[in-house]
C-alpha cells in the first residue's frame, strides 16, 4: 500500500517533527490536542459548578465531568469533529456518555443550555493563559540576561552598521540595550494580554436564552432578576478568567489583543536573533552562541557550528505574523456566529502561542550563553579606520566652511586617500587656510554621543520595571 493511501495510525502524536521552534519546549505540553482537550472539559466542569451555585444542576455534576475526561479518546473526537466542523459536538456527546456511566442524574446537565462556541472559545482562554504565562516568564528571564550584558559592555566599543556597511561608532551596551528595551515592553504586553482573557458564554446566538431557560426550569436559591449574568461571573471567577460586558462570538477583540502582543514579542525576539546572526558570521566573529555537544552540527560539513538558536528564534518571527493575520481577519464575522472565520483562528492561534513561546524560551538560552568579543569588536571599528568619524569631522568644519563644502572636502579627502584620510584632510585644510587639530576629531571613542547615557536610561528602566509588583 502506498503512503498516499495507507490508513491512518491509530494516534498521530503532535510531535514538532516539522517546528522545532516549541518541540520539546514547555509551551508543547500545554497546547496539544490533549491540552485543548482538558481545557474542554474545564470548562463544562466550571459551567457545571457555577450552575450547580444557583441550584440548576445536582452538586455532583461538576466532580462527575472532571473524572469523565479520563474515558474521552482525543483522535476519535478530532475524526467524528469533520461531521459538525469543530470538536465540541462530538467532545459532549463522549463526554454526556462518560458523566452518565458514573452519576446518570448529572449526565442531563451536562452543556445545558450551552453551544459549542462558549465552550472551545472558553477552552481556547485557558489554553492561551497557560501558553502566556510560559512565555511571560521566559521574557523576564531574557530580560534580565539582557540586563547584564548592557551592563558589563556599558562602554565596549563596536561598529554600529547600516544598510550592511560601518556607519559611526557606538557601544555594544548601547545596542544590547536596544534588544533589551523591545523584550522588556513585548513582556508588558503579553502581561496585560494575560490579564485581559475573558470567558465565554452566550448561548446559541449570543442572547443567554439557553442558559436562562434552564435556570428557570430547576428550583433554586434566589438568584435576582438576572440570574444568566450571575452565572457569567461565577463561570469566570471559577477559571479565573474575566467577566465580559458582552459574549464576544462574532466580537473577536480579546483573540485579535492576543494575537497583535504575540506579534510583537516574536517581533522583538526576532530582532534580536537577526542581529545575532550577523554579528556570528564569520567574518564578522563579534558574539557567539553558547556551545552544547551536536549543537550547529551540519550533516555535511565538519568545521561548521551554525547558530541554530538565533535561527529558531528567527524561525518564528517570520512565520507568526502570517499565522497573526488570520486570526485578525477573523474580526470580519457575519451573523451572530460565522461559517470558516472562527473555525481559522484555531490552529493559528496555537501556531501563534508555540511559536513566539518556543521563541521566548529559545531566547533566554542563547541571550544567558551569549559569548561576547569585545576585542574583536574594536578590531572590526578599527577596520575602517579614520573614516568611521567623518561625520564628526564635517561638523567641525561646517563653522570654517559651511556644510556643503566641508562635506566636499572630506568626500574628496576619502576618496583620493581612504588608507590615510586623516593626512589627505589636513593638507586640504592648511589649503584652504583651516587651522584646526584634525587628530582630535578621529578617535572613536570620544565620539560617542549619549550612548553611556542611553544605557544607563535603559538600565535604570529595566531595573524598575523587576522591581514593580
Amino acid at each position: 500500500m502506498s503512503p498516499t493511501t495507507r490508513e491512518p495510525e491509530a494516534a498521530s502524536p503532535d510531535s514538532g517533527l516539522l517546528a522545532p521552534v516549541w518541540a520539546g519546549t514547555p509551551v508543547a505540553a500545554v497546547t496539544d490536542d490533549r491540552a485543548w482537550l482538558a481545557a474542554m472539559v474545564r470548562s463544562e466542569a466550571a459551567l457545571a459548578t457555577a450552575q450547580a451555585a444557583l441550584g440548576a444542576v445536582p452538586p455532583g455534576t461538576a466532580p462527575a465531568i472532571r473524572a469523565a475526561a479520563d474515558d474521552l479518546d482525543v483522535v476519535s473526537i478530532a475524526r467524528r469533529s469533520r461531521e459538525s466542523a469543530n470538536p465540541v459536538v462530538a467532545f459532549v456527546a463522549d463526554l454526556t456518555a462518560a458523566v452518565a456511566r458514573r452519576d446518570p442524574a448529572a449526565a442531563d446537565h451536562v452543556h445545558a443550555g450551552c453551544t459549542s462556541q462558549d465552550i472551545l472559545d472558553t477552552a481556547a482562554m485557558l489554553v492561551t493563559a497557560d501558553a502566556l504565562a510560559l512565555l511571560h516568564a521566559d521574557l523576564l528571564r531574557v530580560a534580565e540576561a539582557l540586563a547584564g550584558h548592557v551592563e558589563r559592555h556599558r562602554d565596549t566599543l563596536a561598529v554600529a552598521r547600516t544598510l550592511t556597511q560601518h556607519a559611526l561608532p557606538t557601544t555594544f551596551g548601547l545596542k544590547a540595550a536596544t534588544w533589551l528595551d523591545l523584550v522588556r515592553a513585548a513582556a508588558d504586553r503579553i502581561g496585560d494580554a494575560s490579564a485581559g482573557l475573558p470567558v465565554q458564554l452566550g448561548g446559541a446566538v449570543g442572547t443567554l436564552a439557553g442558559y436562562r431557560e434552564h435556570l428557570a426550569a430547576t428550583d433554586g436559591p434566589e438568584r435576582g432578576a438576572r440570574p444568566e449574568l450571575r452565572l457569567v461571573e461565577l463561570m469566570a471567577g471559577e477559571l479565573g478568567l474575566r467577566a465580559p460586558a458582552l459574549p464576544w462570538h462574532t466580537g473577536r477583540t480579546p483573540l485579535a489583543d492576543v494575537a497583535a502582543a504575540l506579534t510583537f514579542a516574536s517581533g522583538a525576539l526576532g530582532k534580536l536573533a537577526a542581529d545575532v546572526l550577523v554579528l556570528s558570521r564569520t567574518e564578522i566573529a563579534e558574539v557567539s552562541e553558547p556551545a552544547a555537544d551536536g549543537r550547529g552540527a551540519s550533516s555535511a560539513m565538519p568545521q561548521k557550528r551554525n547558530p541554530v538558536l538565533s535561527t529558531l528564534i528567527a524561525t518564528a518571527a517570520r512565520q507568526v505574523p502570517v499565522f497573526a493575520l488570520v486570526i485578525s481577519q477573523a474580526v470580519v464575522a457575519e451573523d451572530e456566529r460565522p461559517a470558516g472565520a472562527w473555525h481559522a483562528e484555531w490552529s493559528a492561534l496555537r501556531d501563534c502561542l508555540r511559536l513566539t513561546a518556543g521563541a521566548a524560551h529559545t531566547a533566554a538560552e542563547l541571550v544567558a550563553g551569549l559569548v561576547v568579543d569585545a576585542e574583536r569588536m574594536a578590531a572590526n571599528a578599527a577596520a575602517t579606520g579614520d573614516a568611521l568619524t567623518t561625520e564628526r569631522v564635517v561638523a567641525h568644519l561646517v563653522a570654517h566652511l559651511g556644510r556643503s563644502r566641508a562635506k566636499r572636502l572630506v568626500t574628496t579627502a576619502l576618496g583620493q586617500a581612504p588608507e590615510d584620510v586623516r593626512g589627505a584632510l589636513a593638507s586640504a585644510l592648511r589649503q584652504e587656510g583651516v587651522d584646526i587639530d584634525v587628530d582630535a576629531l578621529f578617535t572613536p571613542e570620544d565620539y560617542l554621543g549619549a550612548a553611556r547615557d542611553l544605557v544607563d536610561g535603559a538600565l535604570s528602566t529595566a531595573r524598575r520595571h523587576r522591581s514593580a509588583p
